[in-house]
């Protein structure tokens, strides 16, 4: 019995030397194939989104590069307001400039009378933007318009009035900029200051020339005379006072402006004023005019029946001339000059530095050069000639002979001729045979309206350039363009995704028969 017991408690040879010389036993791994698959996929994903941020890439570049965005500014003027539609491409890198203006597809309207006329009646001035707003949707396609921005600018018309009425009028606009369809915000409309105005005209002028953002030496200043103001801006080599000096900078280069806004100034207001300066008028002590006396006009030609002017009991007499009518002209412009604070003042009470470089004469300086029939580079006394003779003309022959021309514009240009000399020669003292300065509102095709200065300065003044092309490329190409940039990130998402899954980590199991169990190890790469 013991002999059959000991003989079965005998190990089996066999599991012997499996216990003795045998280690766990091991499931080998089986991912071999599946790591290949893994790899293979992942240099599919990493072609394909190769090939989409190229193919993002050159789709991008070429369509914001290549189409055009537009930008709106309505000019508010003393006489009329025009609007300017701007269609532009910005461009990438650039130092000084961000900004190219494409005059092919741009345009502007002007209609008449100008804001400041619907002072008695301001809550309707707004409407006097609708046609201007029709010419501005007729330009600009319609899917563009969410994304053009609309703005206001009022000048000297509007400085002139008190700020009551000026804020009713402005509120009118701004309900009808509001309805227009176009990006507008309310403190787009505003009034801008003379000094504004100046520098705008400033940089409009050198970047028609190609000066902006170069050499200030090279830069032209800007002779502005308007209805109701005239402006003085160029670049000062010297110092100046706090209140005249105006710092603008295009990339790395610093213009010091001197800009002056002289408000009354302008061509039509000083008209009227000048007829005030001629009359002879005594006052009670109600400050009732009483007693007034004829005076003769200058700077009207003869053969113009005066006619009586509201609420004024004194008539004029048209005299028909220059000199008579100059010597008036200036001695309006220096009205003031006995509270001038500085070593010297050329126009009223103003501080003016010696004039640097070249000039750009434009506006009614321009109109007034062009109704006589002179050149863009016609000196001063050519003009004074050409108003000797225009001045002394009977006013019968001259509307037979410029039928074509509306009356009362006609009337101003005998004033006008002796105005522009008694300001630049008179008072400014630039020689009647000076080269510097040119008469005109264009360079080459390129219109010098200080809107197109402001715009370029808004642009400039942009830092999220970056941003915007982005910003402008989704809202332009709407669905597809936001398509393809959804799709991107989560193709990249996806990727990580199948990435984590490959690199999941692989494990290997054995059992151990000395513990009699299974054990799970990672298998190291």
């Amino acid at each position: 019995m013991r002999r059959a017991i000991a003989r079965s408690k005998a190990p089996d040879s066999t599991a012997m030397a499996t216990t003795n010389s045998s280690k766990p036993r091991i499931s080998p791994p089986t991912s071999s194939k599946r790591h290949k698959g893994c790899s293979f996929l992942l240099v599919c994903f990493s072609l394909v989104i190769v090939f989409l941020i190229v193919h993002l890439f050159f789709t991008f570049s070429s369509r914001d590069s290549n189409s055009p965005s537009y930008s709106i500014i309505i000019d508010a003027g003393s006489t009329g307001s025009r609007v300017h539609v701007i269609g532009y491409r910005m461009l990438s890198g650039a130092k000084s400039v961000p900004v190219s203006v494409d005059f092919g597809i741009s345009g502007s309207k002007k209609v008449v009378p100008g804001l400041s006329a619907f002072a008695l009646d301001p809550d309707n001035a707004g409407k006097s933007l609708i046609e201007l707003i029709d010419f501005a949707e007729g330009m600009v396609e319609k899917d563009l318009w969410d994304q053009t921005e609309i703005r206001l600018m009022a000048t000297a018309g509007l400085r002139l009035l008190d700020s009551v009425t000026t804020d009713r009028i402005l509120d009118s606009c701004r309900k009808v900029l509001r309805l227009s369809g176009f990006v507008f915000e309310d403190k787009w409309a505003s009034v801008i200051s003379g000094a504004d105005e100046g520098i705008y005209a400033w940089v409009a002028a050198n970047y028609a020339m190609g000066t902006l953002g170069g050499n200030p030496k090279d830069t032209t200043g800007i002779f502005e005379l308007g209805g109701a103001s005239a402006q003085v801006t160029f670049v000062s080599n010297e110092p100046l006072p706090e209140e005249f000096l105006h710092v603008v900078k295009f990339g790395e280069i610093k213009y010091n402006l001197y800009t002056h806004s002289f408000l009354h100034l302008g061509q039509n207001v000083a008209y009227e004023s000048l007829h005030d300066l001629l009359t002879s008028t005594k006052q009670n002590s109600a400050g009732e005019s009483i007693e007034q006396a004829i005076y003769g006009d200058p700077c009207t030609p003869r053969g113009y029946l005066q006619g009586a002017k509201s609420f004024k009991i004194s008539t004029s007499y048209a005299v028909g001339n220059y000199t008579e009518c100059r010597s008036a002209a200036y001695a309006l412009l220096q009205q003031g000059k006995d509270k001038c604070a500085y070593p010297e003042c050329h126009i009223g009470s103003a501080f003016i530095p010696k004039l640097n470089g070249r000039f750009l004469a434009t506006e009614n300086f321009f109109h007034t050069s062009k109704f006589f029939g002179l050149g863009r580079r016609s000196f001063l006394s050519e003009l004074i000639l050409a108003g000797q003779q225009f001045c002394s003309e009977d006013w019968s022959k001259l509307k037979r002979k410029y039928q074509l021309i509306d009356e009362k514009e006609l009337l101003l240009y005998c004033f006008s001729s002796a105005y522009i000399v008694a300001l630049l020669h008179d008072s400014l003292g630039i020689s009647l045979d000076d080269e510097r300065v040119d008469f005109a509102n264009k360079v080459g095709d390129v219109p010098v309206d200080w809107a197109l200065g402001a715009f370029v300065m808004l642009k400039a003044s942009t830092d999220d350039t970056g941003d915007q092309h982005w910003v402008n490329f989704l809202a332009r190409y709407d669905l597809s363009g936001v398509s393809s940039l959804l799709f991107f990130p989560m193709l990249l998402v996806f990727a990580a995704w199948s990435i984590l899954r490959c690199k999941k980590p692989q494990f290997k199991t054995i059992y151990d028969l000395e513990k009699g169990r299974y054990i799970i190890t990672r298998i190291k790469r």
